[in-house]
């Protein structure tokens, strides 16, 4: 019996020294990450959005964009980009749940009408020299001016114009839904988006 408890306490010293030895790593690292996030966040606006003199992740808005896997809200982050006081564009992340092998996250830049100014694939997990191409930036730039008015929101195989990639249509054809989805929220929040800046 003795032995046991003894056991026990050594356990017990153990595990604490582990809790507290995560706990000092964690508090260490905590802003660094959030820094780092913060930067990968910033890169990803500059290089959808049209130029902006703000910071954009420093001017947004948060709207219930529909329900997760357990039921609850799932809000989407509208970035807003200034020229002075003017919305100049508008960055938000899309998720296509229907990638080949599972979600891809992307970045979507619109102007104030609509119409992309990019977009870049955050990521994925799609097949390294198939479905990865799309990150690409000959197939990104297809997406450059398009908007609800002015393209068909499908990939050339389905008879669209967005272009698939040879032996990996399923990813193309996830991107291009996502991104439509995302143009037709924008569309029916134009106001909640643009307007509560």
């Amino acid at each position: 019996m003795k032995e046991l408890s003894r056991l026990a306490l050594v356990l017990t010293v153990i595990t604490a020294g582990a809790a507290l030895l995560l706990a000092m790593v964690e508090s260490v690292t905590r802003d660094p990450i959030a820094q780092q996030r913060r930067l990968v966040t910033l890169n990803a606006l500059k290089s959808v959005l049209p130029p902006a003199d703000n910071s954009p992740d420093q001017d947004t808005v948060s709207l219930v964009t529909g329900k997760d896997k357990k039921g609850n809200d799932a809000e989407t982050v509208f970035y807003r980009g200034r020229q002075g006081e003017d919305v100049s564009g508008i960055a938000f992340t899309v998720v296509a749940p229907d990638g080949y092998s599972g979600n891809i996250s992307i970045m979507v830049g619109i102007d104030p009408v609509g119409h992309v100014s990019g977009i870049e694939v955050l990521q994925h997990a799609e097949t390294p020299g198939l479905g990865a191409k799309v990150e690409e930036s000959w197939w990104k730039e297809q997406f450059k001016g398009k908007g609800l008015d002015n393209a068909d929101w499908r990939v050339k195989k389905d008879g669209g114009e967005f272009d698939q990639i040879t032996a990996a249509t399923i990813t193309p054809r996830a991107i291009v839904g996502a991104v439509r989805r995302g143009l037709e929220f924008f569309k029916a929040h134009k106001a909640e988006i643009i307007g509560g800046a």
